[in-house]
């Protein structure tokens, strides 16, 4: 733990038990999120899911580099991830994005996939909130998750025909605002 990190995040104003519970559970359901996201993508068939496929690779690997970068912050304030995974599934802050009773339902898949954004866009955005001013290393990696996850919610609202958002598909490049944390 890196002691002098939790003492000025506390000195700050913030309760460090209380963000790092919420890092815990944001942890939880990027780790859920990552697992539910890859069964969604195998089942992304046909020509409709086809067109979707991509976007949801993409969606499934960033959101396992969050949970990535997440862990040494949760343990740099004290924290610990569960021992049991169940636990950690069950504590997750975003419901698990599980595969509808139609996965050939496409309208049914996108809505599962921009609900589990939208949750993360909640959680990352009160994060932000939280430590804003007070705690910068967590509100930098809170603000640049919630940027991927604004991303990610945009490219499957599109796909629901809900509107354009003006952000357009990476190529070639994943978590381009997280990975210096991944370093």
């Amino acid at each position: 733990m890196a002691k002098v990190a939790r003492e000025m995040v506390e000195k700050a104003g913030v309760d460090v038990d209380q963000l790092v519970e919420l890092l815990v559970k944001n942890a939880g359901a990027e780790l859920t999120t990552y697992y539910y996201y890859t069964i969604l993508r195998t089942n992304l068939i046909g020509l409709q899911g086809e067109t979707v496929k991509e976007i949801a690779e993409v969606a499934r690997v960033e959101d396992r580099n969050h949970f990535e970068a997440l862990v040494p912050r949760i343990y740099e304030l004290g924290g610990k991830l569960p021992d049991d995974m169940k636990t950690f599934h069950d504590l997750s802050a975003c419901k698990p994005a599980r595969l509808p009773d139609d996965p050939r339902d496409i309208h049914a898949m996108l809505t599962v996939l921009v609900e589990a954004e939208r949750c993360a866009v909640r959680g990352y955005t009160n994060i932000c909130n939280i430590t804003a001013g007070k705690d910068h290393r967590t509100y930098d990696l809170s603000l640049c998750i919630l940027n991927e996850e604004i991303e990610h919610e945009s490219w499957f609202s599109e796909f629901l025909g809900e509107g354009p958002s003006g952000h357009f598909m990476r190529r070639g490049e994943t978590s381009p605002f997280v990975s210096k944390f991944l370093r």
